[in-house]
């Protein structure tokens, strides 16, 4: 198959997947044909991205054919990849909407959705960017209100439309500000046109798109909808939300950042990598408090996007310093971490789906011990955390070392002033990164080890074999993501090779010893990623060596676990989520502001015996507290006193419009004039 015939492959799949969802709403044969058909498209897509990369590594190719540059490649790619096994996951998870649900509306809506995001990352002037970019964002709106009838869905879908249609706004105002005196909305145009603009009006088009496309990133101040919208969504939506449209966003910010506008001053950079770093510790200390499985990952959505962006405004910083070897350093890990993030978050939104779809409950509180009836489950939960907290050799911990490199160079920068927020922003990449591990002990050890807490977690079951392959596939992506660094690395060096003034030759080179040492240029260290992972398997060969060699007996041992002097365990005597990360709360009491009520009621007939205790705590975020719901508060109560010039009478409404018409005819007589 030529690379001509991958589009129109990608995007007949996808239309005939929705529409095998409108003509089979129910039963086996329309939940495999909605898949097949977003299997199909996700498999082209990929397809098409990994033609174009592997063109732009060699450097051209004879195939004239060629819709998409090397950075939209990428994106491409990580739809393609990821829209795989959501789809095949799928499969097992919506059976269980059979007599409940119909599959119209999702089936439909989740082909559309993979659709609309790859013909984004394929568009090449505003009006199909704008347009498929609505497309998404109405497609992924209407499948997080899948479930309309779960608490609190509406309410994170209204969050969701009204962020979405915020950003849309800022977007729309930074493609108007670059549209040449013709008109031409096509890309190569507008960056012609962007470098006849002053600085300071570069400067404003990329403050817009920076705060239109963070809002769907979900950047801080601007991740409010994320927390609410990704556990509503089906779980292998939630996968594609948090591991892949998200990321849409970072693709927009690259795209104005580095194609259109060609480049800016230091500080747009420094601006960038500000926002990723607060994202980052925010994130996860949001993430650390939260109960809800589902909840506790969109968070943690919203730290990788901060240290995607740190890598992202570290790149864009020592560009405008005229140092390109550090600058596709910071960008190489800005989009290593793109696709590792969607890789693992995929896995673990899949993973909590599988937990949610057994037990019928994403608290943890009313988890535990699933490791014993979920064990395949457990088993790939436990690799995407391991990725997630950037442990060796999986790809999380590769990604984040690369980040740390470029960002350990900002000694190169020559303002002093300005060199010291590298130092900063590496205390506070580490300290993310030190306790998303503590939050995913948490997260794992609480779900899956210990003792049933309820009865559901008890009488829990394996997933489905389909929900099963799609996680083995993602957790394989995790440990080849991470072994094969020493390839990825130089191959993102060539993607953004050439982009706003960087070198048209990779600036980052790789060393090789025995095949298995990564370094770059401006580094301060060296990794093997893959040797670690040579490492640890043979010590893990080497366990049942030695057990051999010393005649370790067999023998099946069973004995109870010891319950410092007590006879009988009951979950009440194990850690919850909440004592897990009482010491953490009390360390960032003046973060989080907890507010807090106690109650005791006494026994009747004397105040001297207690007869329970409540402990109630509740956490609202500081930028719900201070800048949302103020504003809430403020436009509903002019929305009530609006409503009085609503009285029904046709006469009133006419009046308006003749006030209206007459105030317009004088706002254009005194332009004319």
């Amino acid at each position: 198959m030529t690379s001509a015939a991958l589009p129109v492959w990608m995007v007949t799949s996808y239309l005939a997947g929705a529409l095998a969802a409108c003509l089979f709403p129910r039963g086996r044969l329309a939940r495999w044909l909605t898949a097949t058909g977003a299997v199909i498209g996700g498999a082209s897509a990929l397809a098409l991205a990994g033609a174009e990369l592997m063109r732009s590594s060699l450097g051209g190719g004879q195939e004239a054919f060629h819709i998409v540059d090397p950075l939209s490649a990428v994106f491409l790619a990580v739809v393609g990849a990821i829209a795989i096994p959501a789809a095949l996951y799928g499969v097992g998870y919506t059976r269980a909407w059979e007599g409940r649900r119909s599959l119209r509306m999702p089936g439909a809506m989740l082909n559309l959705f993979l659709l609309s995001m790859s013909l984004v990352t394929l568009a090449d002037g505003i009006f199909w960017f704008v347009f498929f970019w609505e497309g998404m964002a109405i497609s992924s709106y209407l499948l997080v209100m899948t479930e309309a009838d779960e608490p609190g869905t509406v309410r994170a879908g209204n969050w969701y439309l009204g962020m979405t249609q915020f950003g849309l706004g800022f977007i729309l105002a930074a493609f108007f500000l670059l549209l040449p005196p013709d008109g031409s909305g096509d890309f190569t145009a507008l960056a012609m046109h962007a470098q006849t603009l002053s600085p300071g009006l570069r400067s404003l088009v990329f403050i817009l798109a920076l705060i239109g496309f963070g809002s769907k990133a979900g950047l801080v101040p601007l991740h409010v909808w994320l927390p609410s919208a990704h556990p509503a969504a089906p779980s292998h939506v939630s996968a594609l939300m948090s591991g892949v449209m998200i990321k849409l966003g970072v693709y927009g910010v690259l795209l104005f950042g580095l194609r259109l506008l060609g480049g800016g001053p230091a500080w747009w950079g420094g601006l960038v990598l500000v926002l990723g770093a607060v994202s980052a510790l925010l994130g996860v200390l949001y993430a650390l408090m939260e109960h809800d499985l589902k909840r506790l990952l969109a968070y943690h959505s919203i730290e990788n996007i901060g240290i995607i962006f740190i890598g992202v405004g570290a790149g864009m910083m020592f560009l405008g310093y005229g140092l390109p070897a550090l600058a596709v350093l910071g960008f190489v890990g800005g989009l290593y971490h793109t696709i590792n993030h969607a890789c693992f978050k995929g896995l673990l939104f899949l993973g909590a789906g599988s937990v949610l779809h057994a037990t019928g409950t994403r608290n943890m509180e009313e988890m535990g011990g699933l490791i014993k009836r979920m064990p395949r489950t457990s088993l790939f939960f436990l690799v995407g955390a391991a990725a997630i907290s950037a442990l060796p050799p999986l790809n999380g911990f590769v990604s984040e070392w690369v980040v740390f490199q470029a960002l350990l160079g900002g000694s190169a920068i020559p303002q002093r002033e300005v060199a010291v927020l590298m130092p900063i922003a590496v205390a506070m990449l580490a300290l993310a990164s030190g306790l998303a591990a503590a939050c995913f002990v948490k997260a794992f050890g609480i779900t899956f080890l210990g003792i049933a807490r309820s009865h559901e977690a008890r009488e829990a079951h394996e997933a489905p074999v389909t929900m099963q392959v799609a996680m083995g596939a993602l957790a394989l992506g995790c440990v080849a993501l991470g072994a094969v660094a020493s390839a990825m690395v130089p191959a993102l060096g060539r993607v953004v090779a050439g982009l706003a003034g960087m070198p048209p030759a990779p600036a980052t080179a790789v060393g090789w010893s025995l095949g298995l040492r990564l370094s770059a240029p401006g580094a301060v260290g060296q990794i093997s990623s893959l040797g670690i992972l040579l490492g640890l398997v043979l010590l893990l060969a080497a366990i049942p060596v030695a057990l051999w060699l010393f005649r370790a007996s067999r023998a099946l041992r069973v004995s109870d676990t010891w319950g410092c002097g007590r006879i009988a365990q009951t979950p009440r005597m194990q850690y919850t989520a909440t004592a897990f990360a009482e010491p953490l709360r009390r360390i960032f009491a003046a973060l989080y502001r907890p507010t807090e009520d106690v109650s005791i009621d006494f026994h009747p007939e004397s105040r001297y015996f207690v007869q329970s205790i409540a402990y109630h705590a509740r956490i609202v975020p500081w930028f719900e507290r201070y800048l949302y719901d103020p504003v809430i508060d403020r436009v509903t109560a002019w929305a009530g006193g609006v409503r009085a010039i609503q009285s029904g009478s046709l006469h009133a409404y006419l009046t308006y419009l003749v006030a209206a018409l007459v105030i317009l005819l004088g706002l254009l007589l005194l332009w004319g004039g």
